[in-house]
């Protein structure tokens, strides 16, 4: 049997601030590149047209394309074939970015972690007691309390109704 080989791809473009620009793959996660540290890495030599985008204004004119980050506005040329040039937008692999990235933390699942915490902490429950009561494991209690997981919608309603009794009620601004 195939193995199947997920190659990494970036979905959206979430925000662009100095040279980091937040994006989400497609295994879900929102995270973080530091454009500094990629350029510093994939050595640009000093005669490289990408050496524009250490310019945040060069750099904000980055769009989504094929599923990765392009820059339209760095003059970059491929040889064809027949020996024409073709300009081409810059572009680094998704597989590069995701390495140089870092999970941006979001304030939902923060929220989330301190809420079970602190309610557990209220109603005087260890964190083995409330995975026992949740059907989880203390350990998974422990690191959605630390924001170390990310939590299922149906594990969250197994520990806030069943483990906590209280009730869960998720809205959309």
């Amino acid at each position: 049997m195939r193995k199947t080989i997920k190659m990494p791809r970036i979905l959206k473009i979430n925000w662009i601030k100095d040279l980091s620009i937040s994006v989400v793959f497609n295994n879900g996660e929102s995270r973080i590149i530091d454009f500094r540290k990629v350029l510093d890495k994939i050595n640009l030599v000093d005669n490289s047209p990408a050496k524009i985008l250490y310019n945040s204004k060069e750099f904000k004119k980055v769009e989504l394309e094929n599923n990765t980050l392009s820059w339209s506005n760095v003059k970059q040329y491929i040889t064809m074939r027949n020996k024409k040039k073709m300009r081409v937008p810059y572009q680094i692999g998704a597989d590069v970015l995701l390495k140089y990235s870092r999970p941006e933390k979001s304030e939902l699942a923060l929220k989330i972690g301190r809420l079970i915490k602190e309610s557990r902490i209220s109603l005087g429950l260890t964190q083995q007691e409330l995975a026992l009561m949740s059907g989880t494991s203390r350990t998974y209690i422990s690191r959605i309390e630390n924001d170390r997981s990310d939590v299922e919608l149906g594990t969250l309603r197994k520990i806030i109704e069943t483990g906590l009794g209280k009730n869960l009620e998720i809205s959309i601004k």
